[in-house]
């Protein structure tokens, strides 16, 4: 029996063969092919909060681990700047592109898995690829989608209408709107109770504020 990743692969390559209608299909630019590549593109690398008087800073690390057919797996994880070896957050993602979408139409979209063992990728992305913790015995459940358009040279993406579920300090449900440009990333992220009250994230019109940093080594 195929592997949660081997599915993934095959149910992709099989998209993939059925899009190619012709030559001339196959060779014209498809615009889902630069949303693609953006949104991974914008999310690798290290990001920090702006300063917030009321919100400690925190660093947000992404690193391709592989690619993946039509698409590529990240390591990301979350960590305070004042405790980075102890990051709070960690999953692996799969950027990819979704036929269907939230709208009926081919989508970008991120999916979030959880790690079988966190521990032995805390750090991973300062390691060489040779060193990192073998992805195929790594990947756990999938947890999360969050699925992208392209507005204004920007690429925004939501979870689906009724959030994800989760079980993170206290939140049974999350909901996310995420908008990724060149100069970092703005982010919605909140977790509801499971009689829907909002007990930890961003605040109407004050998002996660993420930027590019120039770090040391």
């Amino acid at each position: 029996m195929p592997s949660r990743r081997q599915s993934v692969i095959l149910g992709l390559l099989g998209w993939i063969c059925l899009t190619a209608v012709s030559p001339a299909t196959a060779l014209s630019p498809d615009p889902i092919i630069y949303e693609l590549d953006a949104v991974e593109r914008r999310l690798l690398g290290r990001m920090e909060t702006l300063p917030h008087p009321e919100r400690p800073q925190v660093r947000m690390t992404t690193c391709q681990v592989e690619p993946s057919g039509f698409g590529a797996y990240l390591y990301q994880e979350q960590a305070l700047v004042e405790n980075l070896e102890q990051p709070y957050r960690q999953r692996l993602l799969l950027i990819t592109v979704d036929p269907e979408g939230l709208n009926g139409q081919r989508q970008v979209v991120s999916r979030s898995f959880k790690l079988l063992d966190p521990t032995a990728w805390v750090g991973a992305c300062d390691r060489p690829v040779t060193e990192r913790p073998d992805l195929d015995s790594s990947l756990g459940e999938a947890v999360c989608s969050i699925f992208f358009e392209w507005e204004e040279r920007a690429n925004v993406g939501t979870t689906p209408p009724e959030g994800c579920p989760t079980q993170f300090r206290g939140a049974v449900r999350i909901t996310n709107t995420v908008i990724l440009n060149d100069q970092g990333m703005d982010t919605w992220d909140r977790g509801f109770d499971a009689e829907g009250n909002q007990v930890w994230g961003a605040a109407e019109g004050k998002p996660y504020q993420f930027r590019r940093r120039i770090l040391p080594d």
